[in-house]
């Protein structure tokens, strides 16, 4: 007889996603099993050893004022902190932090391990169990998982199961012609997943991904490099993180050539990519140097960045060229590069494919809409990157933690996160590439800055226990700091005009406000800064809250839940397919489906009147 285990909410996979998903789950009151093939492995970066960037930061700044452990986390174990686009408004501004990478993975162990409710535990998940639910009507699932079974004839029952396998689902490594199964360099691949998820019949393709090779410190000539130190000021990611103390390390900056992009022209027969050994597609906006060489024929030159990858290390990691080029290629092609050319690689560069699940079955609440308490996050899901797979795991964790409890799902939306875009966008649109999160996708980014996230995100952290109290309070003490900086701003009037009239202008910056007034000097910086982007850009945010208004109203006119959109007169076939697939919210979630028209809006609009459907 097996051994059976019960839990509230099992997570499986423990990289990032998981990480988020089982604290979330946990800090909601679930008691919760984090599964993983390897506890040694509990947060690990497997390609590139930092946190942040364009986009990515704002991504971040949200998970922590949720309550997430990610902010936290980078900010005790990074050795480098920048901010990209300073020269750009702020709400283009990325905080990026480089980390310890065996630091970062130790403490994301310890946060696990300390953290009540929740058991860390080494198993490999082999099948789903899962029960039908009887006759399903439209919108509702057919099944509903109960659990799942372990390598070694045991099992884990719950009410809600996360999925956040990141690329170890029937996972292949390519490095030239050699092909290893695997899911990263070192350990090892499952199928037992795909299988029990294309047994309920739910969609699984394929995608790719890459990593750079790693180069030895001490066989670098860094005399002939370009040093790129940190901020004087570095900045830290959680809201709850008063200062970064520790001491900075340098990255360094050097360029290809076009001696190597020859050779890599020369050897493009034995790439992977373009000899049909791997079909599946990549990241656009991350690409392999071979990638970067064939669609920038006309470039000479790309940036490499050489980052470490702790303070105890010798590794370097070299950023800018990720590539499955053979081992013979990396070797000469590395040591090409102006101050490599008597480098040690400790680790080649490769690609994997893997196995992720369209990411239009799922529900805006990332519960699959086959398998009901079935809930998926990361690149299970079809995205890339540590940051949108944290984002992902926070929502997909509490929500698992809500169902197993019979409460309301936990649904973000656009116009109030970057994590609302990103599972919009995945959910609504789906994916035909790894998906990566960017400034551009959100419409409303002058109000979703990464300054203003806890503002944005901690009171609705705090109404459904995601927050702790000292969050709340660290808030409220904030909060009341801007409000009594407004007033004095407002009432101090040097020659008839406003501190806060004069702030609009580009010529009078924070530091004029204090020479009016030299009581603002007590202000704190982060105060400060959010005050001075509030009032620089209060036209526009009044605009955005204009169309943010406008937008809800259509939002609020709800679809219901079981529509059955083969009733809908005239509604063109592949409307009704995508639709019904889909299974947009609202009138306003439907317009963005990829291909609905106008004119199937108003279709489905005059269905609705038609049966008192709004």
């Amino acid at each position: 007889m097996s051994c059976r285990y019960h839990y509230d909410v099992i997570v499986v996979g423990a990289g990032h996603a998981g990480v988020e998903a089982a604290c979330a789950a946990a800090r909601l009151g679930a008691r919760v099993a984090l599964l993983t093939a390897n506890c040694d492995t509990v947060g690990q970066m497997s390609c590139n050893p930092a946190i942040g960037g364009v986009g990515k930061a704002q991504l971040v700044r949200e998970v922590d004022a949720l309550g997430g452990v990610m902010g936290r986390m980078i900010d005790a174990t990074g050795i480098q902190f920048r901010v990209l686009n300073r020269s750009k408004g702020p709400a283009m501004h990325g905080p990026r932090a480089q980390a310890d990478k065996k630091l970062y993975q130790m403490e994301a162990k310890r946060v696990v391990e300390e953290t009540a409710g929740l058991e860390l535990r080494q198993e490999t998940v082999e099948d789903l169990i899962v029960e039908p639910v009887g006759v399903p009507g439209p919108g509702r699932p057919e099944w509903r998982v109960t659990g799942v079974r372990v390598r070694g004839d045991a099992e884990y029952q719950a009410a809600a199961v996360v999925l956040t396998t990141g690329t170890f689902l029937q996972a292949v490594m390519h490095t030239g012609e050699a092909q290893t199964p695997g899911g990263r360099a070192g350990e090892g691949t499952t199928a037992g997943v795909s299988r029990a998820l294309e047994h309920v019949g739910i969609r699984i393709d394929r995608f790719k991904t890459g990593t750079p090779c790693r180069l030895l410190a001490r066989s670098i000539d860094f005399s002939r490099l370009d040093v790129q130190p940190g901020d004087e000021d570095p900045q830290p990611f959680s809201f709850l993180t008063a200062r970064i103390e520790q001491e900075q390390m340098v990255c360094w900056i050097t360029r290809t050539t076009p001696e190597i992009h020859d050779l890599i022209r020369a050897n493009l027969h034995r790439a992977p990519m373009y000899t049909g050994q791997i079909e599946s597609r990549g990241p656009r906006y991350c690409p392999s140097i071979e990638d970067k060489i064939v669609r920038f024929a006309d470039k000479e030159s790309h940036q490499l960045f050489l980052e470490p990858e702790g303070r105890r290390t010798q590794e370097i990691y070299v950023n800018g060229i990720s590539t499955s080029l053979p081992r013979d290629v990396q070797d000469a092609m590395i040591r090409m590069v102006p101050g490599l050319e008597r480098a040690q690689v400790m680790r080649y560069g490769y690609a994997v494919e893997y196995d992720y699940c369209p990411p239009d079955q799922l529900t805006a609440a990332l519960e699959s809409k086959r398998v009901g308490g079935l809930f998926c996050a990361g690149q299970i899901n079809g995205t890339t990157g540590y940051e949108e797979a944290a984002a992902q795991g926070l929502v997909a964790g509490a929500n698992a933690a809500l169902a197993a409890a019979g409460r309301e799902r936990l649904v973000l939306e656009r116009d109030e996160s970057y994590i609302g875009v990103l599972i919009d966008d995945l959910v609504t649109k789906g994916v035909d590439e790894p998906y990566r999160m960017f400034t551009s996708r959100a419409e409303h980014r002058l109000a979703l800055r990464h300054d203003n996230a806890d503002r944005r995100l901690t009171p609705l952290a705090a109404r459904l226990g995601l927050a702790e109290p000292e969050r709340v309070e660290r808030l409220a003490v904030k909060s009341a700091e801007i409000e009594a900086t407004l007033a004095t701003l407002a009432a101090r009037r040097p020659g008839g005009v406003s501190l806060a009239e004069l702030l609009k202008r580009p010529e009078f910056g924070w530091a004029e406000a204090v020479a009016a007034a030299p009581e603002l000097a007590a202000v704190s910086r982060e105060a400060a800064g959010q005050i001075a982007s509030d009032i620089r850009y209060a036209g526009y945010l009044a605009l955005e809250r204009e169309q943010i208004e406008r937008r809800r109203q259509q939002a609020d006119r709800v679809i219901p839940e079981g529509l059955d959109y083969a009733a809908v007169r005239h509604l063109r076939a592949e409307a009704r397919e995508k639709l019904a697939r889909v299974r947009p919210r609202t009138l306003d979630q439907a317009g963005r489906v990829s291909g609905i028209t106008p004119a199937d809006l108003a279709l489905v609009l005059i269905h609705l009147e038609g049966r008192g459907g709004l």
